[in-house]
């Protein structure tokens, strides 16, 4: 199996699923199962019900393959937070537009952005931003400025991974930048993201209600206005609505807390459009008979860094074995992964197999999300080949 796949296009072959795999090449190294037609079905779901533009938010899984897959699907935009971002999307689908939505850039990323790829969307959620994005587009009117607020922390946020400690501007600040924008000649809207994971609809009213607040505030209507990403995927210890009931209530919030003045609607799903497409087959490399540990041949430092990041993020997992799924008694194993570092280890012990052997696979689904985006290449680990198959494992 050519070592370096997993960066290109370069391996043809397909596969019915993770087992087959397992059977037909016996990977010594761990690689990434991708099933097109499972992202397909997904992004189908997001363009058919959401009620407006779908963007994609590159971070979550920048592979090529799921790239050109979304971009067959019909997704045009995309939410991108560098130019390294642009530059990956553009070779796989050229017509992408961009949605620069790191609200943090420096000049020379937002030049290249703006010349290079033609980027008419940026964000901003402080007034410097405003004012470096303006002294680059110098009052170029067809530049769109997304100013991102934030709500102050709810204790009770159903959201893995809070973006209000790092991002947004309070209504008050918003609505002043708003007016701002507006003063320079710019395209003027609004943008939050909930938190990644967010398991709570509710969260999205909470948002886009104080959304009507800052138009209030600022005197005036926004076009547009982007909800986000935040919706869901379903893990072993977290697991939430549809899709479509976000829509649903995104919707109604929208239409009761604006009114007549109804902005067009985007979202940037990330995590709920990608995280079911693929699964990361891993192979035990050592059990140790006198107790029970056991090293696999990737860990925190590869496919599976969220895991440790957020333990409620757990995939679902299973043990192959001869192309088969393996079944029957369960032990409680500590799992190590294969870097000669002690933080290598997984936070929550598995029940696998009791009669687990050096060689067996262990198939973690439901890491389209992050599995990829997040590896290292720490002790020469990292590189993971990425194979195309009918069905992937999930919940």
């Amino acid at each position: 199996m050519p070592r370096h796949a997993a960066e290109t296009l370069a391996f043809p072959a397909k596969f019915a699923d993770a087992a087959a795999v397992a059977a037909a090449l016996t990977p010594d190294d761990p690689l990434f199962c991708f099933s097109p037609a499972a992202l397909k079905a997904e992004a189908h779901v997001f363009l058919s019900r959401f009620p407006g533009l779908v963007t994609y938010a590159v971070k979550s899984n920048p592979t090529p393959q799921v790239i050109h897959t979304l971009a067959e699907a019909g997704i045009e935009a995309w939410d991108v937070a560098s130019v390294q971002e642009m530059e990956l999307v553009r070779d796989n689908a050229a017509q992408a537009r961009f949605h620069y939505h790191n609200p943090v850039k420096s000049r020379r990323e937002i030049e290249r952005a703006y010349h290079d790829f033609a980027c008419r969307r940026f964000a901003a959620d402080c007034i410097e931003e405003v004012e470096k994005i303006h002294a680059v587009v110098q009052g170029d009117s067809t530049v769109e400025i997304a100013i991102r607020f934030v709500l102050p922390r709810d204790r009770s946020s159903s959201s893995a991974h809070d973006f209000s400690t790092k991002f947004g501007a309070p209504e008050h600040v918003a609505a002043e930048l708003l007016k701002r924008v507006k003063a320079l000649g710019y395209l003027a809207l609004l943008t939050f993201h909930p938190g990644s994971q967010t398991k709570d609809p509710q969260v999205y009213v909470r948002h886009i209600e104080a959304a009507a607040r800052i138009t209030r505030l600022a005197d005036m209507t926004i076009p547009k206005l982007n909800v986000g990403g935040g919706f869901p995927a379903n893990y072993l210890f977290s697991t939430a609505p549809e899709p479509t009931v976000y829509f649903r209530i995104i919707t109604s919030a929208v239409q009761k807390f604006f009114g007549s003045a109804l902005p067009l609607l985007e979202c940037e799903p990330g995590r709920g459009l990608v995280a079911e497409c693929m699964s990361l087959l891993t192979r035990v490399k050592l059990v140790c008979t006198d107790g029970d540990d056991i090293f696999i041949n990737d860990g925190v430092y590869g496919g599976l860094m969220e895991l440790m990041q957020v333990p409620e993020l757990a995939p679902p997992f299973r043990v192959i074995r001869d192309g088969l799924v393996v079944t029957g008694p369960t032990k409680s194993y500590k799992v190590f992964g294969p870097t000669c570092d002690p933080l290598d280890v997984l936070p929550a012990r598995l029940d696998l197999v009791a009669d687990l052997r050096d060689g067996d696979f262990i198939e973690f689904g439901t890491l389209g999300a992050y599995g990829v985006s997040t590896r290292t290449r720490f002790n020469g680990y990292g590189l993971h080949d990425v194979l195309t198959v009918d069905e992937v494992f999930t919940l």
